[in-house]
């Protein structure tokens, strides 16, 4: 059976949510996956009477199903330190409230659990998400930072996420991370540590999106392989490489779609990520789940990309064979 394609609306924020639906069923998407921001998702109204049902008519009336929410913005706030002006332009005033640190990290934990209880409410198990981390900030570890700081954060990590886990568990839904650069878990062995951190319980597992390991120099099919079990949802993003001896993988500061950069995010399909190989793998590993296009490309019209970016992933994600090896090579006789 094929697996279902969606459009990730958390770049879609600036629209009615109703918009992006009906944007999204034209270009023929299966589904969305719902980002709890703008209009789009209230994690605070998940028990209001009507309000799931309401955003479950709006899929059915453009033929839309939903097999996944997410919450990246305030997930970036459980743990990240320093809190400042950066997350108050992201997690919206209810979370914001006075912007004390403690005060903002505490509010964004609870509405990781209303988003919990949001996703059984509309009948999905899996939220998409960051975690923040208290010890990004120390990355390139100069000046000298000692080990146990490194371990203190994966304990602050722990310490925050498994009460917000337990809801999760409560709720019988799974909390995917996204590897990304600035979370607890944004390379290869940051992922193995996070995992150990909270005793691989099987509430948190992974968002497997390459467009962020390709500047890392991560292998994306190899990643698949080895966290095989953890691999809960798929976002695909493409990024274009670009180092010249000038332009580097540590950006420069230059905003994205700047040509002094040594890498940017492409739409699928227009850059580095090995799709065709990372389809097979995921086929190997028996992911069933949406393949969900997160587009970004500051050089591109999204009502051109978005489109564009379903066509190109589908040319690479074919079904597998129905006949195993020892079958389709048997004796004749």
């Amino acid at each position: 059976m094929p697996r279902p394609y969606t459009l990730f609306t958390g770049q879609w924020a600036d629209l009615p949510f109703e918009e992006v639906a009906r944007l999204a069923s034209g270009w023929g998407y299966d589904g969305l996956e719902i980002a709890v921001s703008g209009d789009h998702l209230d994690a605070w109204r998940w028990d209001e009477p009507g309000y799931v049902e309401s955003k479950l008519a709006v899929l059915e009336k453009y033929n839309l199903k939903v097999w996944a929410i997410s919450n990246h913005l305030k997930g970036q706030a459980v743990c990240d330190d320093p809190i400042d002006f950066r997350h108050e332009a992201i997690v919206g005033s209810r979370v914001w409230g006075d912007g004390e640190p403690e005060g903002v990290r505490q509010r964004a934990a609870e509405e990781m659990k209303h988003t919990a209880r949001l996703a059984r409410a509309l009948g999905v198990d899996t939220v998409v998400g960051f975690t923040g981390s208290s010890i990004w900030q120390y990355v390139a570890m100069f000046p000298p930072v000692p080990e146990k700081v490194i371990e203190a954060g994966y304990q602050d990590f722990a310490d925050r996420w498994n009460p917000i886990l337990d809801v999760f568990d409560e709720c019988g839904v799974r909390f995917a991370h996204e590897v990304h650069p600035s979370e607890i878990a944004y390379d290869y062995w940051t992922t193995v540590r996070t995992l150990e951190a909270i005793g691989h319980r099987p509430a948190f597992g992974l968002n497997w999106d390459p467009s962020h390991f390709m500047w890392q120099g991560i292998d994306p099919v190899s990643f698949i392989w080895d966290f095989k079990d953890r691999i809960y949802h798929v976002d695909c993003k493409d990024t274009k490489l670009r180092p010249t001896g000038r332009n580097t993988v540590m950006g420069s500061h230059l905003p994205w779609g700047d040509p002094r950069r040594g890498w940017d995010f492409v739409s699928a399909g227009r850059g580095d990520v090995p799709w065709e190989s990372s389809f097979r793998a995921l086929t190997a590993i028996g992911y069933d789940g949406p393949i969900s296009v997160e587009w970004e490309d500051a050089g591109m019209d999204r009502l051109h990309g978005a489109p564009e970016a379903l066509a190109a992933l589908k040319k690479f994600d074919f079904p597998a064979s129905q006949t195993s090896f020892d079958a389709a090579f048997s004796s004749k006789d």
